[in-house]
């Protein structure tokens, strides 16, 4: 397998992507293809003291920034990172491709150099939602599509439950739709038409789900509008981080004994580990005729190494063509509506 990562996408680019390569190679046995500066990124593999022959380097001029129009940046950087990994991908050089780049260039370059799926209307970013205590959900959508129709609702749960049993192994995984309450009678419009669809299909359906219980692991796939599902992310994230710097600041304070600090200090560990978005690697964009994850854009070489491993199973299990599979099943659902 060759997977292919965009090298100059992210805050920490190329150092931490070259990082996370070298040490995603102890792990896997595929090669890596990283494209961007090739002097900077050759550089950085010579720094590390890299001495293998499983990556490869792809000499690119240009680089789309955060603060690009991602459809122009796209059409007029030809031999930015991002477009060149991407089109890689669609000529058969690789087999997925990686990025912590602009999410907006990522995914007008999904829909331009990929294309949809047939017969999905709206590819969608699923994200791994950390659960204290439990195995992770996937929420989707987190930000690919702000507003939605019912049927954008449920081929993000259909695409969100084939990616959770192919990659991250739940058999049978369960799946909630995000109201305001999960009385059926509850919602908007948009919810209550999309939970007749959900309930016609073959997922394994748990009916509407509230955000607060989303950390107590009520269902493996979280579904909602992309505006929704983004809100939820940061405040999590941001509810997270908060929480685990107050405890460590308080409970050091009132410990006395070194022991007890000690003690304290694994258990802050393993909750922060939980967590970390850097364990579990990039979000995926699926409904597009390609395998593409995006990564954090503050990701660490921890994160580049996860995303890379997680990147395996997600092509060597055809996710991409068990959802082209999947889309009669959506077809079939919205003919009887």
């Amino acid at each position: 397998m060759r997977i292919i990562i965009d090298a100059m996408g992210g805050d920490n680019a190329p150092l931490a992507i070259v990082q996370g390569a070298i040490d995603a190679l102890k792990e896997i046995d595929d090669e890596i293809i990283l494209v961007g500066d090739e002097a900077l990124i050759r550089n950085t593999l010579e720094a590390k003291h890299y001495k293998g022959d499983r990556i490869s380097v792809v000499h690119t001029t240009e680089v789309i920034g955060n603060d690009e129009a991602p459809v122009r940046a796209v059409r007029s950087k030809k031999d930015s990172s991002i477009v060149k990994g991407l089109n890689m991908l669609k000529n058969g050089e690789g087999d997925v491709f990686l990025s912590a780049g602009s999410t907006g260039a990522l995914l007008a370059g999904g829909l331009f150099i990929l294309g949809r799926i047939q017969g999905i209307d709206r590819p969608t970013l699923a994200t791994v939602y950390p659960v204290i205590g439990h195995q992770p959900s996937i929420l989707v959508d987190t930000g690919a599509n702000a507003e939605c129709k019912p049927n954008n609702l449920l081929e993000f749960g259909i695409m969100g439950s084939i990616y959770m049993e192919k990659v991250l192994g739940r058999e049978k995984p369960t799946v909630g739709l995000i109201n305001n309450g999960t009385e059926e009678g509850k919602g908007t419009a948009l919810t209550k038409t999309a939970y007749d669809l959900f309930k016609k299909s073959h997922l394994n359906f748990a009916g509407y789900i509230e955000a607060r219980e989303l950390q107590n692991a009520v269902v493996d796939v979280i579904v909602t509008d992309g505006f929704t599902g983004n809100a939820i992310l940061k405040l999590t994230e941001g509810m997270g981080l908060m929480v685990l710097r107050e405890m460590k600041s308080r409970f050091l304070e009132t410990t006395k004994s070194k022991l007890g600090a000690m003690l304290l200090k694994k258990q802050l560990m393993g909750i922060k580990k939980e967590f970390n978005y850097a364990e579990y690697g990039g979000a995926p964009l699926l409904g597009v005729k390609g395998a593409m994850l995006k990564m954090h854009g503050s990701s660490d070489a921890l994160a580049v190494k996860q995303t890379i491993i997680k990147a395996v199973p997600y092509v060597e299990e055809k996710v991409v063509e068990t959802i082209q599979n999947s889309v009669l099943e959506i077809e079939e659902i919205l003919i009887s509506e």
